[in-house]
């Protein structure tokens, strides 16, 4: 995590369960930084078997007011963060003959979406990656799959209701319930929804499963 006191709490969160976690502050826009949580990684615990690409952000802003930093930021996160923590992963997969990686995208990549034109160009990119990366890597033994979520109840979505409610002059809370009442199962995502579809992924039952982009989103999406 960006903050290494979220990231150390999760760890001890990890302890609580009985199981080795490892806390570490990490702006995955800087590749040398990048290619530390590999190491790390690797010197904790002996090798790297999945890689999950969940550092992310978003901005809801209208396409005309989108400005040349907005636009660099999402990207460095959203695309160009990912990638090379991907690349970092599969060269350690590679030496080991085999792993998962596993990105988060969004059903936005797949969706044209007005005021998220930079954040759904950046998912986009995400699944585009995705099915590349797959092709490549392939013949090593390493699946890369990616996870599109629609509307999740997290602290980027309060931000995003926050963001929306300024331009469009709504009540607080009122975008994010708009947002929810379109899922067709009638509720709005939780954490768990995603972590459940990732863990499976991670799992000997996806090992057949590789340039795959599955939509975790209520029925906002079908395919």
């Amino acid at each position: 995590d960006i903050n290494g006191d979220a990231a150390r709490e999760t760890a001890s969160e990890v302890a609580k369960l009985g199981r080795r976690g490892v806390g570490l502050a990490v702006d995955v826009r800087d590749v040398a930084q990048v290619q530390t949580i590999v190491a790390m990684a690797v010197r904790e615990f002996g090798r790297l078997d999945v890689m999950v690409n969940n550092a992310g952000i978003a901005q809801a802003k209208p396409m005309l007011e989108i400005t040349e930093r907005d636009w660099a930021d999402m990207f460095d996160v959203n695309a160009k963060g990912l990638f090379f923590c991907l690349q970092a992963a599969a060269r350690q997969m590679i030496a080991q003959n085999g792993g998962k990686i596993i990105n988060l995208a969004s059903v936005a990549g797949r969706l044209g979406r007005p005021a998220y034109t930079h954040y759904a160009a950046s998912k986009a990119a995400v699944i585009s990656i995705t099915r590349s990366a797959a092709l490549d890597l392939a013949p090593h033994g390493i699946t890369v799959n990616a996870l599109c979520p629609g509307v999740v109840d997290t602290a980027m979505w309060e931000l995003l209701d926050e963001q929306i409610a300024a331009t469009e002059n709504l009540p607080p809370g009122e975008a994010k319930r708009r947002a929810a009442s379109r899922v067709p199962l009638g509720r709005i995502e939780t954490p768990e929804d995603v972590a459940g579809v990732a863990a499976f992924l991670a799992s000997a039952d996806a090992d057949y499963m590789t340039g795959q982009c599955l939509n975790i989103c209520g029925g906002l999406v079908m395919s």
